[in-house]
C-alpha cells in the first residue's frame, strides 16, 4: 500500500514539474490569423494591418525572423524581446502596385515559441487603376511616345514576309509629322497616319522580307523614327529568328529529311595559359536520307573562330566544324557557345560548347 502511494505521488510530481516546465516556455497567440482588406484601390496605394499578439507563455518572447511569401508583402515586427503576458504587434503592409485581382499572401513568423512558426495570412482584391498614357505608352520619345520599340518577330521564314506594328501616341499639343530614315532594305515601314493630330494613336508597321536579308539564326536590325524631321530620342530595333519552314512537310518528306548528328556537343580543353589557343574539331555526320545544308555556323564571342569544311553533306557523310578558341586577354573558367543551324526538320538549332580554364601566363 505504502508503495503504491509512493508511486502515486512521484507520479503527480513529475506530471506537476513537466507541466511547470512547459508553462515556462514562450507562446505567441494572434488576436486574428486572418486579415481580408476586401476590396481596394491600386490607385490609393499601399495597405497595412496590425496582426496583435500576445505572449502566453511563462518566457521572454523573441521573434528572430517574419518572412512573407511574396515581396509585395513587407512585415515589420518588435526586436525587443516580449515579456510573459505582454502585447504587441506585427505590421504587414501590402503594396498592390501592378496586381490587380484577388489575393492571398501567408506572413511566416519564427520565434523562440512553442511551436517556433506560426502563420497568419492577408487577402482581399486589387480594383486596378485606370491606365496613363504613360502606362500604355512607356516609351517617350519627345513629341510622341510609343508602347514599345521594339519589334520582335519570333520566328521568320525566308519563303515569307512576316509584319509587326507597334502603336504610337502623339502626347503634344501640335500636329506631328513623322517619317523613317535609314531602313534596311529587307525591311519596309508604314506609318499610318504619318501626319497625327494631338493626342491621337499612330500605327508604325514593319514588314520583314528575310529572302532579301539572306541570313539566318537570330538577326538584329535597327531604323529611326524621324519626328517632324528630327529622329527620335531612341532608335528602333528589329529582332527575329530566320529558319526554315517545317510546318508544311508532309510525313513523306519529314521521313526523308536529313538528320545532324554529332557524337559530342561539348569539348573541354582543360587548362591553358592567357595567350594561348585552344583547337577542336565537331565532326557532323548527316545520318538522315536527303542533303544537310548547315545554313549558317555563329559564335557567342568574338574570340572564337570556326570554320566548316563543307556546307553540304551527302546522306551518310560527315563535315568537320573547325573551332578555335583565343584566350588572349582571358582568365577564369571559360564558357563559349557555337551555334549551328541547319534543315533538319527536327534539330534546326544545335548548340555546341567549348570550355576549360584559362590562366595567367
Amino acid at each position: 500500500m505504502k508503495k503504491n502511494i509512493f508511486t502515486l505521488v512521484t507520479l503527480i510530481m513529475v506530471t506537476c514539474a513537466f507541466s511547470f516546465g512547459q508553462s515556462k516556455k514562450a507562446s505567441i497567440a494572434f488576436a486574428t490569423e486572418k486579415y481580408d482588406f476586401g476590396k481596394i484601390q491600386e490607385s490609393a496605394g499601399q495597405v497595412s494591418y496590425d496582426f496583435v499578439f500576445t505572449n502566453v507563455g511563462g518566457e521572454p518572447l523573441v521573434i528572430s525572423n517574419v518572412q512573407a511569401s511574396c515581396g509585395c508583402t513587407s512585415p515589420n515586427w518588435p526586436k525587443e524581446p516580449v515579456m510573459p503576458g505582454a502585447k504587441n504587434k506585427i505590421t504587414v503592409t501590402y503594396n498592390p502596385a501592378g496586381r490587380p485581382g484577388k489575393f492571398t499572401k501567408s506572413i511566416t513568423v519564427t520565434s523562440n515559441a512553442e511551436p517556433a512558426s506560426s502563420t497568419v495570412f492577408i487577402m482581399g482584391e486589387v480594383i486596378p487603376k485606370e491606365p496613363t498614357i504613360e502606362d500604355k505608352f512607356p516609351q517617350d520619345l519627345g513629341k510622341v511616345r510609343m508602347k514599345t520599340t521594339q519589334f520582335a518577330f519570333n520566328a521568320i521564314s525566308p519563303v515569307k514576309v512576316s509584319t509587326s506594328s507597334a502603336e504610337l501616341y502623339n502626347s503634344s499639343d501640335s500636329v506631328v509629322a513623322l517619317g523613317v530614315k535609314n531602313v534596311p532594305n529587307w525591311m519596309q515601314v508604314k506609318i499610318i497616319p504619318e501626319k497625327v493630330q494631338p493626342k491621337q494613336i499612330a500605327v508604325v508597321e514593319v514588314t520583314y522580307d528575310a529572302k532579301a536579308k539572306n541570313d539566318w539564326g537570330f538577326v538584329v536590325d535597327k531604323f529611326d523614327l524621324t519626328i517632324n524631321g528630327v529622329p527620335a530620342k531612341a532608335r528602333m530595333t528589329v529582332t527575329g529568328n530566320i529558319m526554315d519552314d517545317f510546318t508544311t512537310l508532309t510525313p513523306e518528306q519529314k521521313a526523308n529529311a536529313p538528320k545532324i548528328v554529332i557524337d559530342s556537343a561539348v569539348y573541354d580543353f582543360g587548362t591553358i595559359k592567357s595567350g594561348d589557343k585552344a583547337k577542336h574539331d565537331f565532326v557532323v555526320k548527316n545520318a538522315g536520307k536527303s542533303d544537310l545544308l548547315i545554313r549558317k555556323i555563329a559564335t557567342s564571342c568574338g574570340c572564337t573562330a570556326t570554320n566548316l569544311k563543307s556546307q553540304v553533306v551527302k546522306p551518310g557523310e560527315s563535315t568537320v566544324i573547325a573551332v578555335e578558341f583565343n584566350s588572349a586577354g582571358r582568365t577564369g573558367n571559360q564558357a563559349k557557345q557555337i551555334t549551328v543551324i541547319s534543315n533538319d526538320p527536327e534539330n534546326p538549332k544545335m548548340m555546341l560548347n567549348i570550355k576549360g580554364e584559362v590562366i595567367a601566363q
